[in-house]
């Protein structure tokens, strides 16, 4: 089970607030990496979360600086708008590619990126919240500013069609709450795709962690636990493994014990 930290990247610092809202500075981007990294992180995942046209390159010279310092897998998004700009995010250092809005106006980005680079390379992010009126999800554009009114899961069934090798799901009406993932939303992915699922939105602990494995996720994702120090990674990888989740344990961790 892969524990990823994220790291949301605002005029390069990492920021984090509640649910889209009020941003705590929260540190140095490429330093917390390298810490996170040496913690024993499974994979780190940016988000340059203001990105525009004119600063794209900015992504890019983010990931140039994480390849000097940081040795675990590490994805970035953020102003991806074509399969140009995937190939300037990889060939920078990058292992994989989120897109999210540019996806959803042109759903042929996935396929493109895709057939260039692999399945592997392409991260299909969305950002949900709950209806208002009957069941379900809708996705969100632009940092959770626009409500396209589509579907959620029928958006990420075929964003698995089109080639997406991987889903993070970000539930907007739990992120940065600490109150525990969107279960309902992960097994409702879970039942409708095969993609690996990365949750994000919610994380305040290993238990929350733990529920979102057992409701389907492949992956967990987390901010704002780890940016201010109410857990480490070895604390969640711990209680993962007291709970009967394999994790990967780091050379140190190994010669440790």
């Amino acid at each position: 089970m892969r524990i990823i930290p994220c790291l949301d990247v605002d005029g390069g610092r990492v920021v984090k607030g509640t649910n889209f809202k009020n941003l705590r500075d929260a540190g140095d981007p490429v330093e917390l990496a390298a810490l996170y990294d040496r913690e024993g992180a499974d994979e780190i995942v940016f988000y340059d979360i203001t990105a525009s046209h004119e600063r794209r390159e900015t992504a890019s010279a983010l990931a140039r600086a994480a390849a000097e310092e940081v040795f675990v897998p590490y994805t970035i998004g953020g102003g991806v708008r074509t399969a140009d700009d995937m190939r300037a995010m990889l060939r920078a250092g990058a292992d994989k590619v989120s897109v999210n809005s540019a996806a959803v106006r042109d759903p042929g980005l996935i396929d493109a990126g895709a057939e260039r680079f692999g399945a592997q390379c392409v991260v299909l992010s969305v950002d949900v919240k709950r209806k208002e009126e009957g069941p379900g999800w809708e996705v969100y554009l632009n940092g959770g500013r626009l409500n396209t009114g589509m579907d959620a899961i029928g958006w990420l069934v075929e964003g698995e069609r089109r080639g997406a090798g991987e889903f993070v799901l970000n539930s907007m009406d739990a992120d940065g709450t600490e109150s525990g993932y969107d279960l309902d939303l992960i097994s409702s992915v879970a039942e409708k795709t095969s993609v690996p699922i990365v949750a994000s939105g919610g994380a305040g602990g290993p238990e929350h962690m733990i529920s979102a494995v057992r409701a389907g996720a492949g992956a967990v994702l987390a901010a704002s636990i780890f940016h201010f120090g109410e857990y480490s990674i070895a604390q969640v990888k711990e209680e993962m493994e007291r709970s009967g989740i394999p994790v990967r344990r780091t050379e140190a961790e190994v010669q440790s014990g």
